[in-house]
């Protein structure tokens, strides 16, 4: 959950505030209610990919699913600089909309494509009597450090080294989670039912 809550903010909160703050603050002085206009467009790829994730990590397993993803977060992740760095992007007036609007789509659709099978993925790597608990915990302490501290971090990173900085840090986010996948167990195969039914 780490890597999904940092690209979550990375691409709802973060990025509206680098797109329309001034040029003098490393931001790209962009049209406010254009950029907004472009994000709820966006959205449509964060929903459509969710349920594309679903039967993915149905079909392939959870934790195959989220590792391709993860790595998918890491690759766009460095891919920050060249995509949204003013220098490539522009500024003002002058800012390719096309390419922020493929930034945002591509963030939007891997935003999805990780939130799919989480709903299924936590719950299943707890045991019933822990079930709910486990994956609270899990999930709620990846929302304050991948979420809370997101948006700061961002900035603080874009205003001192620039943009490909916050790239780096999803990279980090992402780098954690997959750490994660790996020592965790695929649970796609696993009978909740029958297990249920032994511990009874």
């Amino acid at each position: 959950m780490l890597a999904t809550y940092g690209l979550f903010y990375i691409m709802t909160t973060w990025i509206a505030t680098y797109v329309v703050q001034p040029e003098a603050v490393g931001s790209l002085n962009y049209d406010y209610q254009t950029f907004l206009l472009l994000q709820v467009i966006s959205i449509v790829f964060f929903a459509a990919c969710i349920p594309v994730a679903g039967r993915l990590a149905d079909a392939f397993g959870r934790k195959k699913m989220l590792m391709t993803v993860t790595a998918g977060i890491m690759v766009f992740g460095l891919s920050f600089g060249w995509f949204i760095g003013a220098d490539q992007l522009g500024t003002g007036a002058d800012l390719n909309v096309w390419q922020l609007f493929a930034f945002l789509c591509v963030g939007m659709a891997l935003m999805g494509l990780t939130f799919g099978p989480m709903s299924a993925y936590l719950p299943e790597l707890f045991p019933t009597n822990t079930r709910y608990t486990g994956s609270g915990v899990a999930y709620n302490l990846s929302s304050i450090l991948g979420a809370a501290l997101t948006p700061f971090a961002a900035t603080w990173l874009v205003q001192s080294f620039g943009v490909h900085a916050v790239g780096f840090y999803l990279v980090f986010l992402a780098a954690l989670t997959m750490v994660s996948l790996v020592l965790s167990p695929e649970t796609s195969k696993k009978s909740l039912y029958t297990e249920e039914k032994q511990e009874s």
